[in-house]
């Protein structure tokens, strides 16, 4: 079986630089907010036991990572099993485009589907995008799976060995990131599984939005553009993830990010 190992194109990269950026300068009530949006969604869709259900148990480690409070935790799972008298919250897809006709996918988890649309609407309109229909950028992503892995976890050629073993699809490497194991849907637990099992710690695994193809931006005003729409969006509080199809000269990737 062949296994790509490729270094971060430059959507890839900004998406990791402002993950980990926004891990450490949100506001924790904002972050623990979206934490337990997706620990409530990952309840409401597959159950509230981790152990049967993989989405959960990844949200979960996740918002430990984080810090987020155990009590924090069984209350967003008690809200996603309907026990606490909250409104439910159901998982949205939204579809749009930035400037430059880059692809915009967004997965939201809402109490309110009107009022986030009409949020992320207005987010488009200010940045120099819109919001377009259902189906209008879907199928320029498929669904993978991703496994993370600290990067002083292991090094490049195990992890290669380790992910060709449980038939894995992509492993992608980059200094000063984490390693981002690519794997088809139904393969994600098993390989993140076969990774714990080789003593391998795996920060994350779950289901994600990756473009089929990529349209390189070399216009810097346009990046800017499509960077703050990206991140304007993401800071939506009903926002869970924001996926684009926009790829970056490498330069123009530090030049923006000293920027932000």
């Amino acid at each position: 079986m062949d296994i790509r190992v490729h270094f971060m194109a430059g959507h890839n990269k900004w998406s990791k630089v402002k993950r980990i950026k926004g891990a450490i300068d949100a506001k924790r009530g904002k972050l623990f907010s979206k934490l337990a949006k997706e620990i409530a969604v990952a309840a409401k869709l597959g159950g509230p036991d981790p152990d049967a259900n993989v989405r959960l148990r990844s949200a979960i480690t996740i918002a430990r990572t984080q810090n987020m409070p155990n009590d924090n935790i069984d209350r967003a799972i008690k809200r996603g099993s309907g026990d606490t008298g909250e409104a439910a919250l159901e998982e949205m897809i939204y579809e749009g485009y930035a400037a430059d006709g880059v692809a915009v996918l967004i997965e939201a988890a809402t109490d309110n589907k009107n009022r986030t649309a009409a949020d992320v609407r207005l987010i488009f309109s200010k940045h120099g995008g819109h919001l377009g229909g259902a189906g209008s950028v879907a199928y320029l992503f498929q669904r993978k799976g991703e496994v993370t892995v600290p990067e002083e976890a292991s090094d490049t050629d195990r992890l290669l060995e380790l992910a060709l073993e449980a038939e894995a699809d992509e492993l992608t490497s980059e200094p000063g990131h984490p390693h981002v194991v690519t794997t088809a849907p139904d393969r994600l637990s098993a390989v993140a599984e076969a990774l714990r099992a080789a003593s391998v710690p795996v920060s994350s695994q779950k289901l994600v939005f990756v473009p089929r193809t990529t349209v390189l931006v070399s216009d810097e005003q346009t990046a800017s553009k499509v960077l703050h729409l990206h991140d304007a969006l993401d800071d939506n509080d009903d926002v869970l993830n924001v996926y684009s199809n926009f790829d970056l000269p490498a330069g123009m990737i530090e030049r923006l990010a000293g920027q932000n």
